[in-house]
């Protein structure tokens, strides 16, 4: 199993396409507030993203939407499932559609794909046309998931990084890394450095679900979990320095 920095130490220096996939939950665009979208915060995520493609390293994202809507608490609450996870698909797209703002306004031209086909806002996903773009420059924000009930957007993260060929799917979270337990409750919880798909999934640590972790093993992608709320981290990530966890 390689060091944590090495997957991401690849990808930075060039020994692969340097093309990577950000993963961002919903709830990381919220900031300090308790529902929706905070302004101030997605600005700043759109600064660390700039500073990755600053340095010729190309980038793709796939949002969630608990921000907004929640498709499994929609169904918890009495709602028919795939009614619920339809909404929380289009809570996705107007957080990628915030997210492109703010990069558009930093001068990252940025293109949102959507999996449920609405023209009039956003491009349809088209593999072959998301590739082009990330070649010449631009950042891609595939949004509505996978398209389809059932599935959430971690499963779309991993489904997205295999398709664009990318070296690695990167997930930011509200901490640095994997723990053996929730660090914000038990503050015994040890961080880990390293570990293997199979430990994930024996060990049941809630990094990503088991669909997610199956399709990375499957197409060995390296999953790096870091803090998107640390200031600079995604690119330190990326260059070896950052605090992460490396799967794979």
């Amino acid at each position: 199993m390689p060091e944590t920095s090495e997957a991401a130490q690849a990808v930075a220096t060039g020994t692969k396409r340097r093309r990577v996939l950000l993963k961002v939950s919903g709830e990381a665009l919220m900031g300090r507030e308790s529902y929706g979208i905070d302004i101030e915060t997605v600005d700043r995520i759109a600064r660390e993203i700039r500073a990755v493609t600053d340095i010729g390293i190309e980038v793709c994202l796939v949002i969630g939407g608990g921000n907004i809507f929640r498709g499994l608490s929609g169904a918890a609450s009495g709602m028919e499932r795939a009614t619920a996870d339809y909404m929380g698909m289009l809570a996705t797209v107007m957080n990628g559609l915030a997210l492109q703002n703010a990069l558009e306004r930093i001068g990252v031209t940025t293109r949102v794909q959507s999996a449920i086909p609405m023209t009039s806002i956003c491009e349809p996903f088209i593999r072959r046309r998301a590739i082009r773009h990330m070649e010449k420059g631009r950042v891609v924000i595939f949004a509505a998931g996978t398209g389809n009930p059932f599935f959430t957007t971690d499963t779309a993260a991993a489904l997205r990084a295999i398709e664009m060929g990318c070296d690695a799917l990167l997930k930011g979270t509200q901490v640095d890394g994997v723990y053996t337990a929730d660090p914000k409750k038990d503050p015994t919880a040890e961080r880990f450095e390293q570990l293997s798909y199979h430990e994930v999934l024996a060990r049941d640590l809630k990094v990503m679900d088991l669909s997610a972790i199956t399709l990375a093993r499957e197409n060995a992608i390296p999953i790096i979990v870091f803090s998107i709320h640390e200031t600079g981290a995604f690119a330190d990530v990326l260059s070896g320095r950052g605090r992460c966890t490396t799967i794979s």
